[in-house]
């Protein structure tokens, strides 16, 4: 079923291109957030050393002010739980795919001691309408470069998140995309046990409009933390400390 789906996808690609080209002429382009992209939080020894790797969200596109993303929301909910120190950085790029991160950011990366290791990536491959095979490829092998650089860290994914509760996608394009990326997140976990990376489960969008950044595709303020709070869980649930 879900193979004759994704052929009336490709089948449909005429109306994505005309409708992906409506969506983008409406939407402002957002640049990622004004701050710090690596901070430290104080807090006891031993640190967590967090790297936020990926795409746009990853770079906090759709808010102000980069202490309220991603990266620095999740690293101060581990610190919060933990009661330890946390270094983080976030390594986020605009429209970036599993490819380009593979081929241009990880190898620019320094061999920094990340203890932990997020990946908020796909949506953009989806987007692009990349072939499964081509996903298969390129993110696998962005998570065996990752297992390479950094054998002992923890490493999650952040699947796709639901196109359809998207405030900019009209709701055919949101259809078409959104069996796109249940395909692409089949792959994904499929992908994430081999080299024994953790797959988190789909961030549940329950308040769209509170969600979601001006452009309607980003996250907000409020989105960013309901996202850190929902990856927190898959984060630490190798931890036994009590919260402080």
């Amino acid at each position: 079923m879900q193979h004759l789906l994704a052929l009336l996808t490709w089948l449909a690609f005429p109306l994505y291109v005309w409708q992906g080209l409506g969506v983008r002429r409406r939407t402002t382009r957002m640049l990622p957030a004004r701050g710090p992209v690596l901070h430290e939080i104080p807090g006891q020894a031993p640190a967590f050393a967090l790297l936020v790797l990926g795409d746009s969200s990853a770079a906090s596109v759709g808010i102000e002010q980069s202490q309220h993303g991603l990266a620095a929301q999740l690293a101060g909910l581990i610190a919060g739980r933990t009661g330890r120190s946390v270094h983080w950085r976030a390594a986020g790029f605009n429209s970036a795919t599993s490819g380009q991160i593979r081929d241009y950011v990880l190898p620019n990366l320094s061999a920094e001691p990340w203890t932990h290791i997020v990946l908020a990536i796909g949506t953009n491959d989806t987007k692009n309408f990349h072939a499964v095979p081509r996903f298969k490829k390129e993110f696998g092998g962005l998570l065996y470069a990752l297992r390479a650089k950094w054998p002992e860290a923890r490493v999650v994914w952040s699947p796709v998140l639901e196109f359809t509760r998207a405030p900019a996608m009209p709701p055919l394009l949101g259809k078409i995309l959104e069996i796109r990326a249940t395909r692409m997140n089949r792959m994904g976990e499929r992908l994430c046990n081999e080299p024994g990376a953790i797959a988190a489960a789909r961030l549940p969008i329950t308040n769209p409009e509170a969600g979601f950044a001006s452009d309607g595709f980003h996250a907000s303020e409020a989105g960013y933390r309901a996202w850190a709070e929902h990856l927190v869980e898959f984060v630490l649930s190798d931890e036994r400390s009590s919260p402080v």
